[in-house]
C-alpha cells in the first residue's frame, strides 16, 4: 500500500463514514490470563467510545510507509490450508462472528507475543465500497466498483493512569484520584487483505509498529508467518557498512557529504510520487559515482549489494536519510546543521593535523550571549 491508499482507508474513520461492522476485543494481563472479551456490533456501542477507537484505528494505519507501516507479501506456503494466510481468510470470511476462531487468534498472539504488562487485542471487521475515480482522481461516491472487506487488529499496552489530585463534584472537596487502568495507543497491528491498486490483495498485509527499531518477530513471523524485512535502523547501519566498505580507505568527509548532498536531491526529485524512494543497486551506484567514488568503490560496492540486499529486504531512502539534519560526530564533538546547508562544515589540514571548518556568520550566541565573530580573532 502505497500513501495515498492508506490515507483513502485511514479517512473513514469518522462518524460519517465508519466502515466498522463490527468489533472484538481481549484484555491479557501480565500472566498472559484472558481477564475480558468484548464483541460487539461497532454501532451498538456510545459515541465517545467511537471516537476513542477511531483514534486507535488512526494510529494503527500512520507512520511512515517502510518505517512504520511495513508492506509483506505471504510466503506461498501460508496460503495453503493450515497456513498463516489461510487462517486470517477464514477469520474475514466469518465477519467476526465465528467465536472459535476468534478464539483461535488471541491464542496465538497470546503464546507468542512475551509482552510484561498488560494489553488490548482488538480486532475489528470492515467493509468499504470503492468509489470509481475519474481521470481527474475525482471519487464519485456513487458509482461503487467493488467492495473492499478487510480487518484491522491493534495491539495496545494497558497502564494505570497517572497519581494525582482531583476535584469531587459532589462532596465539593479535593482528593486523591482513583487510578484505572487506560488503554494507549497501539505498539503493534496490521491490516488484512492489503489495499493494493485500491482493491483487496490477499497475498499481501500491511503491518504497522510503533517502534521502528522492533518490529516484533513474535508477531510477524509466529502469528502472521511472515518473513519480515530489515528494521528501518538494521537497513541504514547496512547502507553505512556498504558506503564504508565500498569506498575503503578513500571514505572521506568530502565524499560522503557529496554523497548525501545527492541523494538529498534524489529525495527532493522524487518526493511527490506515490511510492517510497527505494534504493536500488543502479540507483546507489549512481549516487557513488556522482559522489567521487573510482572504478573500484563501485566494483567493491556492487559485491557488497548482492551479499547484504535481496529482493524481501529493501532499503528505503527515507531509512537511511535523516530529512531534518546533517550530523559530524568526533569522540568529543557533535556538529548538526539543516541538510540543505553542508556547505558550512569544511574540512582543512593546518600543520598536517586534520581540521573540521565552520564559517562564523554574524548571528553567534555561546550559553546565551550573543558574541561578534571577528572578537578576538587575529587575522593570520
Amino acid at each position: 500500500m502505497n500513501r495515498k491508499e492508506v490515507n483513502e482507508i485511514k479517512k473513514l474513520y469518522s462518524p460519517e463514514n465508519c466502515p466498522v461492522t463490527r468489533i472484538c476485543g481481549c484484555f491479557v494481563d501480565t500472566d498472559k490470563n484472558k481477564k475480558v472479551e468484548m464483541k460487539d456490533a461497532f454501532m451498538s456501542l456510545d459515541e465517545e467510545a467511537q471516537f476513542k477507537y477511531f483514534d486507535i484505528f488512526k494510529k494503527t494505519l500512520s507512520g511512515a510507509i517502510g518505517r512504520n507501516l511495513i508492506n509483506m507479501s505471504f510466503p506461498t506456503e501460508q496460503e495453503q490450508e493450515g497456513g498463516t494466510e489461510h487462517f486470517l481468510m477464514e477469520l474475514l470470511k466469518s465477519e467476526l462472528t465465528d467465536s472459535e476462531l476468534v478464539e483461535k487468534f488471541y491464542d496465538k498472539i497470546i503464546e507468542a507475543y512475551d509482552y510484561p504488562d498488560n494489553y488490548f487485542i482488538i480486532l475489528i471487521h470492515n467493509s468499504y465500497d470503492i468509489p470509481a475515480i475519474t481521470k481527474d482522481k475525482i471519487a464519485l461516491d456513487d458509482a461503487s466498483e467493488d467492495v473492499y472487506q478487510y480487518m484491522i487488529c491493534s495491539i495496545c499496552p494497558i497502564k494505570p493512569s497517572k497519581p494525582g489530585l482531583t476535584y469531587n463534584a459532589s462532596t465539593n472537596t479535593i482528593e486523591n484520584s482513583v487510578r484505572s487502568m487506560m488503554v494507549e495507543p497501539p505498539m503493534l497491528g496490521f491490516t488484512f487483505p492489503a489495499f493494493n491498486d485500491r482493491n483487496t490483495d490477499i497475498h499481501n498485509i500491511l503491518y504497522y509498529t510503533k517502534n521502528a527499531k522492533d518490529i516484533s518477530s513474535a508477531i510477524t513471523e509466529l502469528v502472521l508467518g511472515l518473513n519480515p524485512p530489515y528494521t528501518a535502523s538494521t537497513q541504514k547501519e547496512i547502507f553505512s557498512q556498504m558506503i564504508e566498505e565500498s569506498y575503503g580507505n578513500d571514505c572521506g568527509f568530502d565524499k560522503i557529504k557529496s554523497l548525501h548532498t545527492n541523494l538529498t536531491d534524489l529525495i527532493a526529485e522524487k518526493k511527490d510520487e506515490d511510492e517510497p524512494l527505494v534504493l536500488d543497486k543502479f540507483e546507489v551506484k549512481h549516487l557513488l559515482a556522482n559522489s567521487g567514488a573510482n572504478a573500484e568503490n563501485i566494483e567493491t560496492f556492487e559485491a557488497e549489494y548482492d551479499e547484504s540486499i535481496t529482493k524481501d529486504t529493501p532499503i528505503l531512502a527515507s531509512n537511511i536519510m535523516n530529512k531534518k539534519k546533517f550530523e559530524v560526530k568526533t569522540p568529543d564533538v557533535t556538529i548538526q546543521v539543516a541538510p540543505e546547508k553542508t556547505e558550512l562544515i569544511n574540512t582543512k589540514l593546518i600543520d598536517g593535523i586534520p581540521y573540521i571548518m565552520i564559517e562564523m556568520t554574524d548571528a553567534i550566541v555561546v550559553n546565551g550571549i550573543r558574541c561578534l565573530p571577528l572578537a578576538g580573532i587575529e587575522e593570520e
